[in-house]
């Protein structure tokens, strides 16, 4: 019996300094999803902790360091909170419309705003135009783009505030990249707090309509405060040695100990 797909060939990048721990250098292995059973493939992988990036899926693979955590969310049994609620009523206005993978220069713009305000020295901060046509476009598997907008004024579609890459995985759906309007980006209109977290909150419920279980939310960075934000997500699942567990409040106060600076106490 012949193989669906060839075992594919794993490389590894040479280290580099780490995004998330200082003084840290990162590692990756990573291999190429081509052929017809691309798709398949990042599936099979995408289970076992790899992430997407154009042609490529990839992991860490850091000598003596486990900070990051394939993290995703149960999307049957998630239950916004007060705070989760009140964000999802305060935009209830946005118009909310999933795309064919296709960029466009309103995209860009809005990217270069969040990627100037949010992240000024990171590694997409060189990015230009054809470089985010290739991150968007270039997907050898199902992908889409969801594009958040404010309403429609004075018969005009009304301005973009947010967008999400997304692929569409066997058991769910997978955020790729999303970015959006934050204060102090150089916008000409009045900003949304929290976008960020509605844009996931939208896509635990638009994968959980479509009958996919999980919400895959790329790694959770124990001890960087840039990632704390998805531990807000429950019930919310993490990979290990053993597979998939769910999260603890321990492991909350326990990688909460490890930021700088930070005191131990009840999660939040």
């Amino acid at each position: 019996m012949t193989a669906p797909f060839r075992f594919p060939r794993f490389f590894v990048t040479t280290p580099s300094p780490c995004p998330y721990l200082p003084g840290r250098q990162e590692r990756k292995v990573f291999t190429e999803l081509t052929g017809p059973h691309a798709s398949e493939l990042n599936d099979a992988l995408g289970r076992i902790g790899f992430r997407r990036s154009q042609g490529v899926a990839y992991r860490p693979s850091c000598t003596g360091c486990t900070a990051c955590v394939s993290v995703r969310v149960v999307n049957t049994e998630f239950v916004p909170n007060a705070t989760q609620r009140k964000l999802l009523r305060r935009n209830s206005d946005l118009e909310v419309v999933a795309c064919r993978a296709w960029a466009t220069d309103e995209q860009y713009q809005l990217l270069r705003r969040y990627l100037g305000h949010r992240h000024p020295g990171g590694g997409m901060a060189n990015m230009d135009e054809d470089d985010f046509a290739d991150m968007v476009e270039h997907s050898p598997v199902d992908s889409l783009i969801v594009e958040y907008r404010e309403p429609p004024a004075n018969g005009r579609r009304g301005k973009l505030v947010g967008a999400c890459l997304t692929d569409r995985q066997a058991d769910g759906l997978s955020m790729i990249y999303s970015f959006f309007a934050t204060e102090g980006d150089g916008g000409d209109s009045p900003v949304r707090p929290g976008l960020g977290n509605l844009i996931i909150m939208d896509h635990i419920m638009r994968a959980r309509d479509a009958g996919l279980p999980y919400l895959y939310l790329g790694y959770w960075v124990k001890g960087s405060a840039r990632m704390a934000y998805k531990t807000r997500y429950r019930p919310l699942e993490l990979l290990g040695p053993a597979g998939w567990r769910r999260l603890r409040d321990e492991d909350v106060v326990e990688a909460a100990s490890a930021l700088p600076g930070a005191a131990v106490g009840k999660p939040v």
